[in-house]
């Protein structure tokens, strides 16, 4: 268990492995939600949350109907792609 210390500012240390994996740099905006026992930091997110009805519009698609099956093999292709892609 890692452990870190709170300044008499009110500053705590997030030990760098966390950092690091959690991919928070300098600046990063952090949540704080408090429960009974504790506080839970959790990384603000980019955007605000939004209903679908208010970005649905930006899903607009202009040109012929896809079937079922185009869109099947249009995910198909992606997937080997993005697999050859790693190679």
């Amino acid at each position: 268990m890692t452990t870190t210390t709170l300044s008499s500012k009110g500053q705590v240390i997030i030990p760098k492995h966390i950092r690091t994996i959690r991919h928070w740099g300098p600046g990063q905006e952090l949540e704080v939600i408090e429960f009974d026992d504790g506080v839970l930091l959790k990384p603000r997110s980019v955007f605000p949350a939004m209903k679908v009805d208010e970005v649905a519009g930006c899903l607009a698609y202009q040109g012929p109907t896809k079937s079922l099956a185009d869109m099947d093999e249009a995910v198909r292709k992606g997937a080997l792609e993005s697999n050859r892609d790693r190679d």
